[in-house]
């Protein structure tokens, strides 16, 4: 589809009028099969119709654009819930295998817009339906300073960390918050997953998307991970749940483990510079930037 003009270059109503154009000509952006342009035309649809964007709302065509851009938004977003309902009945009758998924996921996505895998895309905005946040985040409880706040690991981070793990592996995301990695993660490799959250909010919430969707081999447990039991793990991920010293207390504990049978670390962002530093575990590939995937083995 023609991607309308820098709506800087024209005015609101100009651009909002090409692009409504450019909608009714596309009659395919409402078969669920299009999430991609769906997801674009959304993006423009709430940045034109953003309050800011008013100037001249009073006169009668603006006014009567801006109507039919929400009919549009109402209509795609439409589209959009019946697929992830879809999706979701699918999952939970167990009709998904792990290649299935990946398939189903990555083309609706359409390709990834960045060549930075790092950046958040229509992926994330397709496991962000298929897994919805609540409409309120709780407010987390008060925590040691070295715990870190919650953030979403980008969907293409996910979709390669399931690549590298097979239906036998046990993975524990560390710092989990409302799930999603351990969900994704068991949907696009079969792999057993345990989320470990001491949010109990946040753990009530992941339990209860993985019980909705019928995944028994998902769970979520709240606790700390200095403390956590990891007595069946192969492989651990962290984004960078906690920093100073609990994050080499929970190294230390992982260190332990490894002396009794092989284990893989996945980490992504700051938590990468730590593993580094341990003499235990040898780096997968070689060295690059904080912000993608890196993988260690360990050597004990």
């Amino acid at each position: 589809m023609q991607q309308p003009a820098d709506p800087a270059r024209r005015g609101p109503a100009s651009h909002l009028r090409r692009l409504l154009g450019a909608l009714a000509a596309q009659s395919e952006l409402l078969t669920e099969a299009h999430f991609a342009a769906r997801a674009d035309c959304l993006d423009q649809l709430e940045l034109l119709l953003l309050p800011e964007a008013e100037a001249g709302a009073g006169s009668a065509p603006l006014s009567n654009l801006r109507r039919r851009g929400r009919a549009w938004q109402a209509r795609l977003e439409a589209v959009n819930q019946q697929f992830f309902q879809r999706l979701q009945a699918e999952i939970r009758a167990g009709q998904h295998s792990p290649p299935r998924m990946r398939q189903l996921l990555t083309t609706h996505a359409g390709r990834p817009t960045s060549t930075v895998a790092t950046r958040y895309d229509h992926l994330d905005a397709l496991t962000d339906g298929l897994f919805p946040e609540p409409g309120a985040l709780p407010e987390p409880e008060s925590r040691d300073p070295e715990m870190v706040y919650y953030q979403k690991t980008p969907a293409r981070i996910i979709l390669e960390l399931a690549a590298r793990l097979a239906p036998s592996d046990v993975l524990y995301d560390l710092g989990s918050g409302l799930g999603q990695v351990p969900l994704l993660v068991h949907l696009l490799s079969g792999a057993t997953t345990r989320g470990i959250e001491i949010e109990p909010a946040y753990c009530r919430y992941a339990q209860a998307c993985a019980a909705a969707l019928n995944l028994p081999q998902v769970q979520f447990r709240c606790a700390d991970a200095r403390t956590a039991d990891f007595a069946d793990a192969t492989a651990f991920y962290l984004f960078t749940p906690f920093t100073g010293s609990i994050m080499q207390q929970v190294l230390a504990r992982l260190r332990e483990l490894a002396q009794m049978r092989p284990l893989r670390l996945f980490s992504y962002g700051p938590s990468t510079g730590a593993l580094n530093e341990q003499p235990w575990l040898l780096r997968v590939g070689e060295e690059g930037h904080l912000y993608q995937l890196a993988e260690f083995r360990s050597e004990v």
